[in-house]
């Protein structure tokens, strides 16, 4: 059997730890990022009750002697590329998850960097030391096993997962610890007295998908008896682009929505055009008064950059959920485009609408990349900010 010479690098509550780090003054004290939903908390404030996406009159309730600050997407970001820095001076096969973790392999490093759990310990002081930022480290032989791991582990520490003990240590975790359960199929299980993982590797595989459907119950089996193939992979573009906007607890009006939506579009397809990704399949994310979420999607019939197009086709998704919009209020809103292409898109750009106005989108998408995407403004956008523009790894 393979050693556990997998990392999952974890940076802790990154916003707020970025805010503690250069403001000292804010360390030990309860630090929520964000007023109107709470985008991090600093650990101080989750032993409160706070919680990201957390509404902010609600976190004030819980802890009314928070310090809440206006996010620094800048910050932030120049945080991330400083400990992406470390993670490839660490080992040089290193694959993003998100803007504040990654996997690392470290297995053929023995020699010249030491054992995974010296190198861990080392990549912790770096990171702490070139960046000033607490990080989590777990230490695996599959890729599930060492995210688990650093979720125990948080915040500010290392756990390392040897083989021998794998299901000693995964198999008394609530169930909630496998990926794909969220609050949904927590319940399910529940109501069959299925709350640890140890339960769902007991019950087997048929009566699993017989309670969850093929997909999910066979992949429950499988991480509840640590069985991920998947190894560190290098070098993967995106499957999708995106970008959201919290709306905070207020009533939007449609028309509000409506202007929100294209300020998004706008974004996602500059950096589309920008890394030189069509895509084919809109994707709009909400999430609702409840904290509950939905997702609707919608396939083109070809790949495209062009902002109008892929617009409409949101469009057509918002005005499909207006009703439930109406009854659930909407907190947050988001578009992503997926199933991305790799080949140059001026290749690949049909006609869509009349010749007119095909050359106007154009346009205008070109006026956008070339001189900023307040060069030219919508209608519906006049007077309105941009929101705020998540930090995230490059495309």
């Amino acid at each position: 059997m393979e050693g556990a010479s997998i990392l999952h690098a974890d940076l802790d509550a990154f916003y707020a730890s970025v805010e503690q780090r250069d403001r000292p003054a804010l360390r030990g004290k309860p630090v929520i990022v964000g007023h109107g939903v709470v985008l991090a908390c600093s650990y101080e404030a989750k032993a409160r009750g706070v919680r990201t996406a957390m509404n902010g009159r609600q976190a004030r309730l819980l802890c009314p002697d928070a310090i809440v600050l206006e996010p620094r997407m800048s910050a932030y970001s120049q945080a991330s590329k400083a400990v992406f820095e470390v993670f490839r001076d660490t080992t040089p096969l290193v694959e993003p998850i998100s803007i504040d973790e990654a996997f690392l392999e470290v297995g053929g490093l023995r020699k010249i960097s030491g054992t995974p759990t010296q190198i861990a310990v080392r990549l912790r002081a770096d990171v702490l030391d070139r960046v000033g930022l607490p990080i989590t480290v777990g230490i695996a032989r599959t890729k599930f096993l060492a995210k688990v791991a650093s979720r125990v582990a948080k915040p500010d520490g290392i756990l390392a997962v040897e083989p021998d003990r794998e299901l000693e240590f995964l198999h008394p975790l609530p169930v909630q610890m496998l990926w794909g359960v969220g609050p949904v199929t927590a319940a399910k299980l529940a109501e069959r007295g299925i709350r640890t993982v140890a339960h769902v590797a007991r019950i087997g595989e048929a009566a699993l998908v017989s309670i969850l459907g093929g997909h999910a119950g066979r992949h429950l089996w499988a991480l509840a008896h640590n069985k991920d193939a998947r190894r560190v992979v290098t070098g993967r573009r995106r499957g999708s682009m995106g970008a959201q906007r919290a709306l905070g607890r207020g009533h939007q009006s449609y028309e509000e929505l409506d202007a929100t939506l294209a300020g998004l579009v706008d974004r996602v397809t500059r950096r589309m055009r920008k890394a030189d990704r069509p895509g084919r399949t809109v994707v709009l994310r909400m999430r609702f008064r409840d904290f509950t979420r939905a997702t609707r999607s919608r396939t083109l019939s070809r790949p495209t950059v062009q902002t109008e197009e892929i617009l409409a086709a949101a469009r057509t998704l918002l005005t499909a959920v207006r009703p439930m919009i109406a009854v659930r209020g909407l907190t947050l809103l988001g578009i992503s485009v997926g199933n991305l292409e790799n080949q140059d898109f001026m290749q690949l750009e049909l006609p869509f609408g009349t010749p007119d106005r095909v050359a106007l989108d154009g346009a205008l998408d070109a006026v956008r990349d070339r001189f900023g995407s307040s060069s030219v403004t919508r209608g519906v956008l006049v007077g309105k900010g941009p929101g705020l523009e998540m930090p995230m790894l490059p495309d």
